[in-house]
């Protein structure tokens, strides 16, 4: 049985917030998603003196038996090699995340190989999912372990004081399972849910399409359970993140989403519980037809359209400083009444 609790944000203290930055010298709204986005933390905190620190970035790591369908370029012993930068604190997200000065925490939930860092937060449930081209990936036991284990990384999180959680992945072979899981959800063709990932040739890309329609075909996930979807074509770390999007509901804190299968696990927990939506802030808008259809069914509008296709929580890094700067704007004395000038109005005249 999983557990957490359904939470809604203070609509009263994200409308305050709205007053404060209409009270801002500026043209009304003229910030965009950015004000947008503030005022929505406001709500979620349930307070319009908003703060986005401390926090941090998860990045759920685990691996897919699916690789042995040849769907990606490397094996599985990278994902390892990532989450022990990670941990280390020297691989991508960690160096964008410092300009933000963001802590940065891989979370093993599903790896072949276990790391030994200090810095790495351990929730394995299994060693990497089976092959979902040849039966499912995983018992829906081992899938409700792996979404708790998310669920229970931000309370723990939240616990030490975290204000804001933002979510990343690695895993090789996870752009198949994120494929198969919105075919399932969004009821999308392979044909348009199958990309590249990380760089396939034509080859690999044609038995990629083949080994996801087959998972498909094999298990017939059930999209009126989400749950039943994640476990048969899904993965140990969109359970885990689709989990953490369910934490932060729980903990009243927004949860900050990266690219498309960070999106997949996020559309997974609002099918599980919609009020889960309330909390999530997109980032970037990724290149993948896949990552327009999630944000247009979560009615997320992300901020950033820049090509990135990193992963890694990489796009949450990069959104974080513009938050800040949003906020001081937010919080300084640049106001209509301390320059002693009549405020903008909607129709663009002054009061």
């Amino acid at each position: 049985m999983l557990s957490y609790q359904i939470n809604r944000p203070d609509r009263k203290c994200e409308e305050r917030a709205k007053a404060r930055w209409d009270a801002v010298a500026k043209p009304l709204h003229s910030l965009g998603l950015l004000e947008d986005m503030i005022s929505r933390v406001a709500g979620i905190q349930k307070t319009d003196r908003v703060s986005l620190f401390p926090r941090c970035i998860l990045i759920f790591c685990a691996d897919h038996g699916i690789v042995a369908e040849g769907v990606s370029q490397t094996d599985q012993s990278v994902t390892a090699l990532v989450a022990r930068a990670i941990a280390r604190g020297t691989s991508n997200v960690n160096l964008m995340a410092a300009v933000s000065d963001t802590p940065v925490y891989a979370v093993d939930v599903g790896m072949l190989t276990d790391v030994d860092e200090p810095g790495l937060i351990r929730k394995k449930t299994m060693y990497g999912t089976d092959d979902m081209a040849l039966g499912p990936a995983m018992t829906r036991t081992a899938a409700e372990e792996a979404i708790q284990a998310g669920i229970d990384t931000v309370r723990e999180m939240c616990l030490k004081g975290i204000k804001l959680v933002a979510l990343g992945e690695m895993g090789i072979g996870n752009t198949s399972a994120t494929a198969a899981v919105s075919c399932a959800l969004l009821g999308m063709p392979v044909e348009q849910a199958v990309d590249r990932g990380a760089g396939l040739s034509d080859e690999g890309l044609l038995r990629k399409k083949r080994a996801v329609q087959r998972a498909l075909d094999i298990n017939r996930p059930d999209a009126s359970d989400p749950v039943d979807v994640l476990g048969k074509v899904g993965g140990l770390e969109l359970c885990a993140m689709a989990g953490a999007c369910l934490g932060a509901m729980t903990c009243g804190v927004p949860v900050v989403l990266d690219g498309v299968i960070v999106e997949a696990a996020a559309l997974a927990a609002c099918r599980l519980c919609p009020a889960a939506r309330e909390y999530m802030l997109a980032s970037h808008m990724g290149l993948e037809t896949t990552a327009r259809r999630i944000y247009g069914e979560l009615r997320l509008e992300p901020v950033i359209h820049a090509g990135l296709a990193l992963g890694e929580g990489t796009g949450a890094a990069a959104v974080l400083p513009l938050l800040d700067m949003a906020l001081r704007v937010y919080d300084g004395v640049h106001t209509f009444s301390g320059l002693g000038m009549r405020a903008y109005t909607e129709k663009g005249g002054a009061v």
